[in-house]
């Protein structure tokens, strides 16, 4: 019997969006694991040079039970697996950039001839893949790792089931984020941080233009108000008749994981409350909000966004998906 393709939801869009949040409530569900960002296992599971590297249950990624398999089975355990890593890595940063978009879209529709390397980086993602559905990903692998670029050229693969997730989040609110300094990153300027935002939306955007039955877009926020809602919208988009596992006021508990890389907050567990959180409205300076909104404001509106601050978000019924 043909083994099944693997289903994937590929969640892109701007950092510090909750994805991680998404990823760890989905992965409560049986037959589905969150890996959080895949892109990165030759970078930190081979090369062990990443930051925030440990797996999300606690463990280095090579002696996590599950990925030291994945990992052995992608050939990490042969003498050349440190140059394979090294060369995944360069083709990686080479090839699936954020302004590489419309090139890979271009060839997964077969409009173009697939650009040198690309079809060796797919071809081991996709092992990667059918490794991690033997070991409990079987209904569904969640990947984060937002390189709307990768999720592009994956979406010309027949051996893979590639749904795209993009998650935006008010601007605002990842500026504030990304003004303080974390242990895994470095902190950003608003106006880097808005340019960001700005070119990983529109990219995420022409997937959507693509492949419209594969592509759905859903706001931060509208997750944190409506939690169990949003997740159920999900839950079918990806192809699962679940339940969600949030309940009606918001809490879900939340297990161990095994993520690849992400936010640091993937390692907590026990019962979770999904609330909003607003703090830029209060802790963001006006200058700051200034920047931010003056660069982004043709987007806010278009997600639905005031421009004002202060003002309440729009129902997600009149934001354009």
């Amino acid at each position: 019997m043909a083994e099944k393709p693997p289903r994937i939801l590929y969640i892109t869009g701007w950092m510090r969006s909750g994805s991680t949040l998404l990823g760890n409530v989905l992965n409560e569900l049986p037959g589905v694991l969150h890996v959080g960002e895949l892109h990165y296992l030759w970078q930190n599971g081979v090369l062990e040079s990443g930051t925030n590297s440990a797996c999300g249950c606690g463990l280095g990624l090579s002696d996590c039970p599950l990925w030291s398999a994945v990992l052995k089975a992608a050939g990490s355990a042969t003498p050349d697996a440190t140059a394979t890593a090294h060369h995944m890595t360069m083709r990686q940063h080479a090839l699936l950039r954020t302004r590489h978009t419309r090139s890979r879209l271009a060839e997964a529709r077969g409009e173009a001839p697939a650009a040198p390397g690309i079809p060796e980086l797919l071809d081991r993602t996709a092992d990667i893949y059918r490794q991690v559905a033997r070991e409990g990903g079987e209904r569904l692998i969640v990947d984060g790792s937002k390189y709307p670029a990768e999720a592009a050229a994956l979406l010309g693969r027949t051996d893979l089931d590639v749904r795209v997730l993009h998650v935006v989040r008010d601007p605002r609110a990842t500026a504030l984020s990304y003004r303080r300094s974390k242990q895994y990153i470095d902190p950003m300027s608003p106006a880097r941080s808005s340019n960001y935002w700005t070119a990983f939306n529109l990219a995420s955007e022409l997937i959507g233009e693509s492949a419209p039955g594969r592509y759905l877009r859903v706001r931060h926020e509208d997750l944190v108000v409506r939690p169990k809602e949003v997740v159920t919208e999900v839950l079918r988009f990806a192809g699962l008749d679940d339940e969600s596992p949030v309940d009606a006021s918001g809490t879900v508990w939340l297990n161990g994981n095994h993520t690849v890389t992400g936010n640091p907050d993937r390692l907590r567990q026990g019962e979770t409350l999904i609330r909003p959180d607003a703090r830029w409205h209060r802790d963001l300076s006006r200058a700051d909000t200034a920047t931010v909104t003056a660069l982004t404001a043709p987007l806010l509106v278009r997600y639905g966004y005031p421009v004002l601050p202060g003002r309440v978000w729009p129902s997600p019924e009149r934001c354009a998906r």
